[in-house]
């Protein structure tokens, strides 16, 4: 297929002067339209602007230009059909063998500003059109999307007198429709979230794309990329400063303890291992909070995973260091800090550009996919209810609010023990909640005197808070809902327990 006719109409303007003069020097003729009319013809290109194609001017601020029969006719038109080019010829209309186009910026303009007016105006309509089309009918003309195919489109051009095969037409074509796909899943996405539209769709499209290969999965025998959404943020959209490349496991591992991280305004330190968090603190300054959070169980930090809710600096830099650590994130790093990390080579220092959560969490099974609404509820002390003989005090309270928002990031069954805002006990992935009762007053040890308990679900038996009690627990926080919510309740007030009841319950699988 000879190509004699191209439409180069972009938004990303990056190498299409050099195309234009390649396909030019060719003898091919160029059509262009707005914006890249203009670049092309300051760069001494020889362009017919769409308008002088159609009859009719670019109107509606730039909305209307290439929505036309002349345009589109000579896109879909099928050259070995002789009806089709009889009325291409009736009408007046010529073919065009190549179309070069990139869509509208949205998802770069939904970066950078939250004004719903600026998305609508960067959704393309045009664009996409003209990209199916010449998809579509990619035995006849070829469609290029990526500035990253010029070269190559360039060259097979030039080495084989202005033709293109249909191995690489083909190519191109499939590359499109994965290119108006991703751009539809975008904007389905974002406006979904502007609208404020929380159940799962009907249909369910989301669009990644690749951003970095892996060395390897959970295990070295499994290949793994990462991928980032439409926004660059959260995990995704950090910035590596230091160490070596970040693992599957680092990524997992990292995104758990933003996820609980953010749950907190007041200087926070989080660390995790194999998802679940064994050190949380809170504190005036960010490397006292740090401090409390490694004290929680140093023997599980040992090589976890941090995140810091403030800027690292100097001091917190040097607690860090202390100690083998595989990854860091934080919103910021001080440049001293940053060279103190750097005197471990192998810890990876990683800076959270931009945060967000997502509306709705995927969760893939075979043959399927689960999807659901964030679990982001926060609870304020007057929507509980205090079931119990004993009231908690204003610090017990305190206490229990924190210990509330830890558990819910905890593998059920979760129990989490908590003093003056440090967790200093996590019992996690038990199959029985007593186990993780257990576990948790064990790994706080004598602390757990006069500390309060979070259970991310009901306790099913009184077992549970006579175990709390024993260790010297003065305040429980669960949803409640148990069939033996009395007898779990009678428990704590044998006890001196005082029981809050959140009627939420928080299960992590």
């Amino acid at each position: 297929m000879k190509i004699t006719r191209a439409l180069i109409s972009v938004s990303n303007k990056a190498g299409v002067v050099e195309l234009a003069k390649g396909l030019q020097k060719l003898g091919i003729e160029i059509i262009s339209t707005g914006g890249t009319a203009k670049v092309l013809k300051e760069n001494g290109i020889k362009v017919k602007d769409i308008s002088e194609v159609t009859g009719f001017p670019e109107m509606l601020d730039g909305r209307v230009k290439t929505l036309h029969p002349k345009v589109h006719g000579g896109i879909l038109a099928v050259r070995s059909n002789k009806e089709h080019v009889r009325q291409i010829k009736e009408y007046e209309i010529e073919p065009i063998d190549l179309v070069v186009v990139n869509l509208y910026p949205f998802e770069e303009t939904i970066r950078k500003s939250d004004r719903l007016e600026d998305a609508i105006e960067n959704i393309d309509v045009g664009g996409p059109a003209m990209v199916r089309s010449a998809a579509k009918n990619y035995r006849d003309v070829a469609i290029v999307v990526d500035p990253k195919d010029y070269d190559a489109v360039l060259k097979e051009l030039k080495e084989n007198d202005k033709s293109l095969s249909e191995k690489t037409r083909e190519k191109l074509a499939a590359k499109a429709f994965s290119h108006t796909a991703r751009y539809d899943s975008i904007i389905s996405g974002h406006l979904r979230e502007k609208f404020g539209v929380r159940e799962p769709p009907e249909t369910l499209t989301v669009s990644y794309k690749k951003i970095q290969e892996l060395r390897y999965g959970e295990n070295p025998h499994q290949k793994a990329a990462l991928y980032q959404g439409e926004k660059a943020c959260g995990i995704a959209g950090a910035k590596q400063l230091h160490g070596k490349q970040l693992s599957f496991n680092n990524i997992v591992d990292l995104d758990a303890a933003l996820g609980l991280v953010r749950e907190f305004d007041e200087p926070t330190a989080v660390i995790v291992k194999h998802g679940n968090p064994c050190g949380v603190a809170s504190d005036k300054n960010i490397v006292n909070a740090y401090k409390k959070a490694h004290a929680c169980d140093p023997m599980s930090a040992y090589g976890g995973i941090i995140a810091l809710n403030r800027r690292v600096d100097v001091a917190t830099a040097k607690e860090i260091t202390s100690t083998f650590i595989e990854a860091l994130i934080a919103p910021g790093y001080d440049p001293e800090a940053l060279e103190v990390l750097k005197l471990k080579k192998d810890l990876r220092a990683v800076e959270l550009s931009g945060d967000s959560i997502d509306i709705l969490q995927l969760k893939q099974v075979s043959g399927g996919m689960l999807v659901q609404d964030n679990d982001a509820l926060l609870l304020r002390p007057e929507e509980m209810k205090v079931v119990t003989k004993k009231k908690p005090t204003k610090e017990e309270m305190e206490d229990l609010l924190f210990a509330w928002k830890v558990v819910k990031h905890a593998k059920s069954n979760a129990i989490v023990v908590v003093k003056e805002k440090q967790a200093i006990g996590v019992g996690a992935g038990q199959m029985s909640r007593v186990d993780s009762v257990e576990i948790a007053v064990k790994k706080a040890g004598d602390k757990a005197k006069g500390a309060v308990l979070a259970s991310d679900a009901f306790f099913p038996f009184s077992d549970g808070v006579k175990k709390a009690a024993e260790a010297g627990i003065t305040a429980v926080i669960q949803p409640g809902g148990s069939i033996r919510d009395a007898e779990v309740i009678e428990a704590a007030n044998q006890h001196d327990i005082a029981m809050v009841f959140t009627g939420v319950r928080h299960f992590k699988h």
